[in-house]
This record gives C-alpha cells, sequence and structure tokens, in this order.
C-alpha cells in the first residue's frame, strides 16, 4: 500500500540517498527514511517543504525486490 507520509517534522527522520540517485550535480537524487512503522520517500530537491510517501514495510520489500 502506497500513501502519502502524514505531515510533521521530517528532521526527526534519518534519511539517506538511493544508491541508484545520480546526476552530474546531484539533481535526481531520492532519499529514504526508514522507521518501524513505515519506509519514506521523498525527492532530495524538494527535502525540507516537498512531499513524501510512506510504505508499509511489507509492501516495501516487494517495491525494492522487484528487478
Amino acid at each position: 500500500m502506497i500513501r502519502k507520509a502524514p505531515i510533521g517534522d521530517a528532521s526527526e527522520l534519518a534519511w539517506f540517498k538511493s544508491s541508484y540517485s545520480g546526476g552530474t550535480n546531484g539533481e535526481s537524487c531520492v532519499e529514504v527514511a526508514n522507521t518501524p512503522a513505515a519506509i519514506h520517500v521523498r525527492d532530495s530537491k524538494h527535502a525540507t517543504a516537498g512531499p513524501r510517501l510512506a510504505f508499509a514495510p511489507a509492501a516495501w520489500t516487494v517495491f525494492v525486490s522487484q528487478a
């Protein structure tokens, strides 16, 4: 299940960039933060005010296992 993450203080999350992110100046970066209840995903170009998605852990496992 994919849903829009609730609005909250994203500074509490430990974000890291995907190893698949690229671009010459880092402009194509996806960041992920893991919590027990959800995997949060955001675009690093809009890190502070942009939208975030939250995946249930089981849904995230299925998503990343698809090659």
